[in-house]
């Protein structure tokens, strides 16, 4: 039963998600909202709701760059590079990101008459990233789920879940993980040296994938 709208960014992360739950996924919706990457995910993020006949909008949120700060926006300053730490990755927090585009989703899955929405945020995340931690997710789904008539609430499956486990399943799945985006650099080719990077080639090599994605470095 298609009963869910999918925030799909053409990440690993939210591209496993939309193949795990296409069976509930009615609509996914990607965000233009002035990263530096954004340019280089969103197509991935076509290309999959194409192979999957899923419905795919981008929404546009072109304020974010001039009210927020963050280096992973255009204008922000450089993408740090090394492994996910706190203090080497703060500056690539946009605030209140996912409360932002949630909120837009969650409107939209009611005017579409649907139950939930769905993004794939894992454990990974939370050291760095307030809106990716559980008590966020809970405290969110009560929000929509109180926000709108009929209830919408947020599933978020991959929450406990490592990047690592995430991929595992993409396995499962068959995903063509070279159709993806990692790098927050936004170039032609990942980086190999931000911590997406780093993360995305560790998550495969302990999947047992072989990663042919193209590295600067």
């Amino acid at each position: 039963m298609k009963d869910s709208v999918l925030i799909l960014s053409g990440g690993v992360d939210s591209t496993t998600l939309l193949y795990d739950y296409r069976d509930r996924i009615a609509l996914a919706l990607s965000f233009h909202y002035g990263s530096k990457h954004n340019g280089r995910e969103l197509p991935f993020a076509a290309w999959h709701c194409q192979q999957l006949h899923i419905e795919h909008r981008v929404v546009k949120l072109g304020f974010m760059p001039s009210l927020l700060n963050s280096s992973l926006l255009e204008g922000g300053g450089d993408i740090p590079e090394g492994q996910y730490a706190d203090d080497n990755m703060h500056s690539t927090v946009v605030p209140f990101r996912n409360g932002i585009m949630l909120s837009i989703a969650a409107g939209v899955a009611e005017s579409m008459g649907l139950q939930y929405v769905m993004m794939a945020n894992h454990s990974g995340d939370h050291a760095i990233y307030p809106d990716c931690r559980p008590e966020f997710v809970s405290a969110m789904s009560a929000a929509t789920a109180a926000g709108t008539y009929n209830g919408v609430r947020l599933l978020a499956p991959y929450t406990d879940m490592t990047k690592a486990d995430i991929a595992r399943r993409g396995r499962q799945l068959g995903i063509d993980y070279s159709r993806t985006w990692s790098c927050y650099k936004g170039q032609q080719n990942h980086c190999g040296r931000c911590a997406t990077c780093v993360e995305r080639r560790q998550a495969f090599a302990a999947a047992g994938i072989a990663d042919a994605t193209v590295y600067d470095d």
